[in-house]
């Protein structure tokens, strides 16, 4: 008979100097579980038999008590629970099937002499929980004249007989055929070849499929489905494995794999089961540690920046895997550019550069986006040094080579570093003499030399302002002082202080100084533009007031924000609209967004519903549009015009989206009171459930006891009477005013006699009245009192 053993580790913990350990196994293909218990004190262990007489409970006494608090431990054989009696701590283990124990009271490996003790106390004790047959164990019924001799065998090794396959076979590598599969599997995911990799895998798994590797082969086929990113493929399989490979090294990357599917589908809820199993379980693991950086990733796309940041810390210093702490530094980078906060950024820039500069040429595509937007932002100098980083690992030949040369020269001359910026610049003429940019490179290079000449900008603005101080501002030398100053803060980007000196530059000589006021327009742009991106709304609302300035249409999203932010709707629905003829089609989503968003505001529902329309009809698919909250904008304008029919049509498809979520209360009551207005008491009660039942889950009342009344009655009226009980006698541990407690009691009382229930409906009455003597419901509550 062959035998199939798999003995497999799954937990292990210590309390005080009790440490337990549940193992999972598998003899003649029938499962069992052991649980090793080892005390540096002896212990008692006693059995408990149910009244078949089939042992199905342990009860272990110890002498100490542990200082923490131990929760119940089950699987799929024992229920392990913990109890604490007076000065005695207690162990029961309850077995779901059968139960075997004994005491260990001998080593094989040392102690010569063995025999079975008569005990019931010991330092370690071994229990056994089957289902049909005690595995590897034979239970003989035993003579009690019988004579019992110690017996004696000294310690040897143990027989060895090499590797064997899962029927029991012993493994020849050399005429396996499963091995050969197995290394080509593999061979082609180390060459990238993903989609052979999986049909190599699914061949291996077919003409093997009792393979000694075939764990190795589900492995390798999720991990080339996840690089392909089917995700839902992934799901699939990686059930499979940890169902039936839980002990296997690769279960914290299937974890992770299966958590980040998750969060890639939008499924989050399932995708944080799985990131803190691979937390909980695996925190030493290099892949929890990735967990961290996916789990940052998520948050972020759920707008919790904050949250993010954690996770990618989190990531940063708990690891020494420089591949590791790099990607959690760029993140934290990146997150810290689109906060603006480049300070911070920097530090974690600087940190890759030190240790592994060559992470930013290995994620080009990412690496670039930072890049340009550190430059968007005139972040320039970390963007060149971004920038040199690449091109010290980037081929000539490459795509991209020449333009990054181009920028890296351009960047580094709006730094301080010059010499650094003539050094590139001097480069992209070696290397691309008929370049595509070798103008703007040229022109670059002579300003460079130009300005060299020249005392440095704070050097020049003190001599302009001993000009000024010397001649004054009528004086030709202090004006043209003024005018040079003026066009310096310019370049040097000091908007507000060009801004402050605006009467003295409009009292410049119009004939010599002809864009005198250009350069006033300039700074109020500039300061304008900088407001903007600095969402700096009062600044810009100042200057928009003050300055007949016109900005860029790229700056019409902040201009919108800064107009509602300031209720100024109008203005909002000004630059939405002269945007909603875009033939961007992503633009136009997000202006229709944006429009429907001021109609509503200004109370033109009827157009918010049809730009909102618009929006989802070119949208499409909503699941995971980030415009699916334009539902509930329809709703609201439906609900204020009294639509009553597109109330109904769009709290369904709100439901649809986003689940009965809190959120939406508010709707749900504007669904209830649709059905009272309407006398329509199937719609009371449907959303009136679904309002209950949200309020229920949440432990929140904030609609109590209006939805219970409501749905009470509704019940009531369809002669549905448990039902209307079970809601009204949910507000019994609800916090009520007098009145509302008066009401509840008595509405109580009057289904409980529907249900012939009288003694309780009496007692619901006398509760109404001493609730509130001199309400209307304790008049009624006396009033059925009497009738009874």
């Amino acid at each position: 008979m062959r035998v199939l053993l798999l003995f497999t580790l799954l937990f292990s913990f210590k309390l005080f100097s009790l440490e337990i350990t549940i193992s999972k196994g598998m003899h003649d293909f029938q499962p069992y579980s052991v649980i090793d218990l080892v005390n540096d004190e002896a212990f008692v262990c006693k059995g408990q038999k149910d009244v078949f007489g089939t042992l199905k409970e342990l009860v272990c006494a110890f002498d100490k008590i542990p200082n923490e608090t131990i929760k119940p431990v089950e699987n799929e054989f024992f229920t392990l629970i913990p109890r604490r009696l007076k000065k005695n701590f207690f162990l029961i283990v309850r077995s779901k099937y059968k139960l075997y124990f004994r005491p260990i009271i001998f080593d094989l490996t040392q102690d010569e002499k063995t025999f079975r003790p008569a005990t019931s106390k010991a330092k370690r004790w071994v229990v056994v929980g089957f289902e049909k047959e005690l595995p590897f164990i034979k239970e003989a019924k035993e003579n009690e004249n019988r004579l019992s001799f110690a017996f004696t065998m000294p310690p040897r090794p143990l027989p060895y007989v090499g590797g064997l396959d899962l029927k029991g076979n012993p493994v020849h590598i050399k005429n396996s055929e499963d091995v050969r599969a197995f290394v080509e599997v593999k061979k082609l995911f180390a060459e990238k070849k993903y989609d052979e990799c999986i049909d190599a895998a699914d061949e291996a798994l077919t003409y093997y499929p009792d393979s000694l590797f075939r764990s190795e082969l589900l492995y390798y086929k999720i991990k080339s489905l996840f690089k392909l990113r089917q995700y839902e493929s992934v799901l699939e399989l990686s059930k499979e494995f940890l169902h039936n490979y839980s002990a296997s090294e690769s279960v914290p990357e299937i974890l992770l794999m299966t958590a980040v599917s998750y969060y890639k589908n939008g499924q989050y809820s399932d995708a944080d089961y799985f990131f803190d199993r691979l937390f909980s379980e695996h925190a030493d693991s290099i892949y929890s540690k990735w967990g961290y950086i996916y789990k940052g990733d998520m948050a972020l796309d759920s707008g919790e920046e904050s949250k993010a940041e954690k996770y990618y810390k989190k990531a940063l210093t708990e690891t020494k895997n420089i591949d590791l702490a790099a990607m959690a530094a760029f993140k934290l980078a990146k997150l810290y550019v689109s906060q603006g906060k480049y300070k911070k950024a920097k530090i974690y820039l600087e940190k890759i550069l030190k240790a592994k500069d060559d992470f930013f040429y290995k994620h080009y595509s990412m690496a670039k986006e930072l890049m340009f937007e550190l430059a968007d932002a005139q972040q320039y100098l970390e963007a060149a040094k971004i920038d040199e980083a690449i091109l010290k690992y980037m081929k000539k030949k490459e795509d991209d080579y020449e333009t990054n040369l181009r920028y890296l020269g351009v960047w580094y001359a709006k730094t301080p570093l010059k010499q650094k910026a003539i050094e590139a610049l001097d480069r992209y003429i070696r290397e691309f003499a008929d370049g595509n940019y070798i103008e703007e490179v040229e022109k670059t290079r002579d300003a460079i030399f130009f300005t060299s000449k020249n005392d440095d900008p704070k050097k020049l603005l003190a001599k302009y302002d001993k000009l000024i101080e010397r001649y004054g501002y009528d004086d030709p030398i202090g004006q043209r002082a003024l005018y040079e100053k003026v066009k310096l803060m310019l370049q040097k980007r000091m908007y507000s202080d060009i801004l402050q000196l605006r009467d003295k530059i409009e009292k410049l000589d119009d004939e010599l100084y002809k864009d005198k006021n250009e350069l006033i327009q300039k700074a109020a742009l500039g300061l304008m533009e900088n407001a903007l991106q600095n969402k700096q709304c009062q600044v810009v609302l100042d200057i928009q007031k003050d300055y007949n300035v016109t900005v860029s249409s790229k700056w019409d999203f902040g201009l919108y924000d800064c107009f509602v932010k300031a209720a100024d709707f109008l203005k909002a629905k000004e630059i939405a609209k002269r945007n909603l003829n875009t033939k961007d089609l992503k633009l136009k989503k997000e202006w229709l967004y944006r429009y429907a968003k001021v109609d509503f505001a200004t109370g033109n529902y009827s157009e918010a519903i049809e730009a909102a329309k618009d929006l989802i009809a070119l949208e499409g698919d909503m699941k995971k549009s980030k415009y699916k909250d334009i539902y509930r904008l329809l709703f609201d304008a439906y609900e204020r015009l009294g639509d009553f029919d597109g109330m109904i049509r769009t709290i369904e498809k709100i439901e649809e989206l986003f689940g009965l979520s809190y959120k939406d209360i508010d709707r749900y009551v504007d669904m209830i009171n649709v059905g009272v207005e309407k006398k329509d008491d199937n719609i009371i009660i449907k959303y009136g459930r679904k309002l209950y039942e949200l309020q229920q889950r949440t432990g929140s009342h904030a609609q109590s006891p209006f939805v219970e009344f409501a749905l009470y009655q509704a019940y009531m009226n369809k002669g549905e009477y448990k039902k209307a009980l079970e809601v009204i006698s949910s507000l019994d541990n609800v916090k009520l005013s007098k009145k509302d407690r008066a009401r509840q009691k008595y509405l109580k009382g009057a289904v409980l006699e529907k249900l012939w229930r009288n003694e309780e409906a009496k007692k619901a009455y006398e509760e109404a009245i001493k609730a509130d003597p001199e309400s209307a419901w304790a008049k009624l509550a006396k009033s059925a009192l009497e009738i009874d």
